[in-house]
């Protein structure tokens, strides 16, 4: 939900987009996919590009790769590392976007990063991004460099999704749910949070939900 509306942000902002989507044995691997294709597409995207990341299975630790591991429901507590954080996730999705935006001399990397509503996630902070801007600038050759865009970071999901509604992203289209690809769990932290911003904004959200 929150890459589809940063694609269509920069979009907006006149960007041609380069659609990066990572498949690393999340459990709604299929169903983000066709999400990621369908929003590409009606971005008139210039290139989808799809990287596995296999070996986040292999180490585990997350909820979203193991599936010993149970996705935790919702409950309002504040936890400090919540068991679908995949360690340093963020940090390998960067270095691979990193490397493709040197390759096509992009001007930019935008990543959906944001800290109000997931705490939990340290590689959601605004002090990591601004770490790992200094990490292209001083790791690559790239001439203008690289900037990395994260206008969502310090939002709440309801003030994105505000955002979205007025740049028509079709909402149908994406996925939030960390463990069901049918109909959404509607209990899992992801889903928790898409539904509290869809009801503060007072518009009925268009996908399925179990309960």
């Amino acid at each position: 939900m929150d890459s589809s509306t940063l694609a269509y942000v920069a979009k907006d902002m006149g960007y041609d987009i380069i659609a990066l989507h990572f498949t690393y044995g999340q459990r709604t691997e299929e169903k983000e996919r066709a999400c990621a294709r369908t929003i590409a597409r009606m971005l008139d995207a210039a290139e989808f590009v799809e990287i596995g990341l296999e070996h986040f299975k292999a180490i585990g630790a997350s909820s979203l790769t193991d599936i010993e591991i149970p996705v935790e429901e919702y409950t309002g507590e504040v936890e400090d590392v919540p068991g679908t954080y995949v360690p340093f996730r963020n940090a390998n999705l960067l270095a691979i976007a990193t490397s493709l935006a040197e390759a096509r001399r992009a001007e930019a990397i935008f990543i959906a990063v944001q800290a109000v509503d997931y705490p939990g996630y340290p590689d959601c902070r605004p002090e990591f991004i601004e770490a790992f801007q200094r990490v292209i600038d001083l790791g690559t050759a790239a001439d203008p460099r690289i900037i990395l865009k994260t206008p969502f970071v310090r939002m709440a999901k309801a003030d994105i999704l505000k955002i979205g509604f007025a740049l028509g992203v079709p909402y149908a289209a994406t996925w939030s749910c960390y463990q069901r690809s049918d109909r959404a769990c509607g209990v899992c932290s992801s889903c928790h949070h898409r539904r509290e911003a869809f009801r503060m904004l007072g518009v009925p959200d268009p996908i399925e939900y179990e309960e």
